[in-house]
């Protein structure tokens, strides 16, 4: 079973956005702060009414973010 929640943050044009990797949620928030927030909060709520057996998941999961960077711009 996995003991991770895999999302990928990019930047939206005007929020950033967090797709989950393994499992189907997606939330957004205007700073990182926030966003981070709003994963805890959506993470909660998915495993609150969902058979973890369903995603393969463990009882209480770590949560691991990957962040896009912007492009390199070389001289």
């Amino acid at each position: 079973m996995r003991k991770v929640i895999q999302f990928h943050i990019f930047k939206g044009e005007q929020q950033y956005v967090a797709e989950g990797l393994n499992v189907p949620i997606v939330t957004q928030g205007k700073s990182l702060d926030e966003l981070v927030n709003n994963i805890k909060e959506t993470v909660q709520l998915f495993l609150e009414d969902e058979n973890l057996e369903n995603y393969d998941l463990v009882a209480q999961p770590a949560i691991i973010a990957n962040m896009e960077l912007d492009s390199l711009i070389y001289a």
